[in-house]
């Protein structure tokens, strides 16, 4: 058995550039149990295999977590009150991000329905689905 960490098909920060620039969401598909990750990694989280293949996440799912935040750090300032919410996409993969203008808990209730939303501003941000979306 090898010492040497498996290599990786980019950085982290051509990982980050894909939602920011390309705007779609990657990650990661396990081709030994097929878990899918929204996380970067070297090995798979379920199995521990090193055989990841890169893979194009659904940019829709639905909020598993969520907490309003009142005082944003700088960067944010200007979108407080926003969420912090973790969401389930469709088809796999679990991955945080934040959603502006939110006032209420019961707008990141669990269940709740978002999608994608590509932006400027940094981190991975969501949108509530419509009712018949």
């Amino acid at each position: 058995m090898s010492d040497e960490a498996p290599s990786a098909s980019h950085s982290i920060a051509e990982f980050v550039a894909g939602y920011e620039n390309d705007r779609t969401l990657r990650g990661w598909r396990c081709g030994a149990c097929g878990a899918t990750t929204a996380t970067w990694g070297l090995a798979c989280s379920r199995c521990g295999a090193s055989r990841l293949e890169e893979a194009t996440l659904a940019g829709v799912g639905e909020i598993v977590a969520g907490t309003i935040v009142r005082v944003a750090s700088d960067e944010f300032v200007n979108d407080a009150p926003y969420a912090y919410v973790v969401v389930q996409l469709d088809g796999g993969g679990r991955i945080s991000g934040w959603m502006s203008g939110v006032q209420d808990d019961r707008e990141i209730a669990p269940g709740r329905r978002v999608r994608f939303r590509a932006s400027y501003k940094p981190g991975i941000q969501f949108e509530p689905l419509a009712e018949e979306e």
